[in-house]
């Protein structure tokens, strides 16, 4: 019987985190980590005024006897506001499948997903690190990778704080010492 048990829940101003376990015949199949950005309040009040000032500008354009200036100015507004819907985040997840390995998506608010997948067996160890810039410090979750000299960043977009990071990176070590007790186990035999 397959069934998606909600784990636990965060609650942040900014993000949402989400915990789902998918189970197959009582053995956990996958894990379901998500971070979901939140919508905000005074993005009506944005949306208003980006339409406003776009509205004013085909207003001056008209009174100086450019018509057309009016569809081109409200052409260029609706391009420019469909690229930035397009470009939003609306969540990110990583799933974490104990055998497999793990994949990272992102979900645009577009509906467009991009998936990444990476192989157990190429995962060295999963890292919390904490990164200092001169005007804030953040704390993100990467992947080191063998044959790879660069980290993989679990959240590309979004930047969840340590709280909704730390229960994500405990399932990626147990589901890599899993990996290496059965690899080790292999061996053996």
């Amino acid at each position: 019987m397959k069934g998606v048990q909600l784990d636990e829940e965060f609650k942040h101003p900014r993000y949402e985190y989400v915990c789902e376990s998918h189970q197959e015949g009582g053995l956990p199949l996958l894990h379901t980590y998500r971070i979901l950005v939140k919508q905000r309040s005074y993005g009506i009040v944005r949306k208003l005024c980006n339409a406003l000032s776009i509205w004013t500008i085909g207003l001056l354009f008209a009174s100086a006897g450019k018509e057309a200036g009016l569809h081109w100015v409200l052409a260029i507004g609706v391009l420019f506001y469909v690229l930035w819907r397009r470009g939003q985040v609306e969540q990110e997840a990583v799933v974490v499948m104990p055998t497999l390995g793990v994949q990272l998506e992102t979900l645009y608010r577009s509906k467009n997903v991009k998936r990444r997948f990476v192989p157990l067996h190429r995962i060295l160890r999963p890292v919390i690190n904490e990164a200092v810039t001169p005007t804030t410090c953040y704390t993100y979750l990467a992947l080191l990778l063998r044959d790879d000299s660069r980290l993989t960043l679990t959240f590309l977009h979004v930047r969840p704080p340590l709280s909704m990071l730390v229960p994500i990176w405990t399932a990626l070590c147990a589901a890599f010492d899993q990996s290496r007790r059965s690899q080790s186990l292999l061996r053996e035999k």
